[in-house]
């Protein structure tokens, strides 16, 4: 009899967290719409204000950081509704996301301000997560043909 009470403990459980999955994917695309029009607005303001039309380099890469942080929060919302259809955590989407928001830091950074360590630091993270991306792709490739 325990058992099956612990069975529909761990079911009932199981319904809160696929709800609360589903939640965040709501609150996801709130989120995913606040930015885009955090983006228009600040490319309106930009545009707007003298010299009206002319976006400087340091306007652009904010304008990319800000695209770059949509595009992050839309990999997230792909995470969790791959994660509410398969009820499993693709690795390879998680390091796509990850590689994107290193990718995102990246351009965002300002050179003046970077020290030789955090720049090794950096170089190394992506390449770790290019790596682990990479060997994600190919492992399952390599497994299927193998089964043939």
């Amino acid at each position: 009899m325990k058992l099956d009470k612990d069975d529909l403990l761990i079911r009932r459980l199981q319904v809160i967290i696929h709800w609360s999955v589903k939640l965040l994917a709501i609150l996801m695309v709130f989120v995913i719409v606040m930015g885009v029009i955090d983006v228009a607005w600040t490319l309106y303001q930009k545009m707007t204000t003298p010299p009206e039309f002319i976006l400087t380099i340091s306007d652009m890469l904010a304008t990319f950081g800000a695209f770059m942080a949509v595009l992050i929060a839309i990999e997230i919302f792909i995470n969790i509704t791959v994660y509410l259809r398969d009820d499993v955590i693709h690795v390879r989407i998680v390091i796509a996301t990850a590689l994107m928001a290193i990718a995102r830091k990246v351009i965002i950074l300002d050179p003046d301000k970077l020290t030789p360590e955090y720049t090794a630091a950096i170089g190394i993270v992506f390449l770790a997560a290019a790596v682990a991306y990479w060997l994600t792709n190919k492992i399952p490739k390599k497994e299927q043909m193998d089964g043939q």
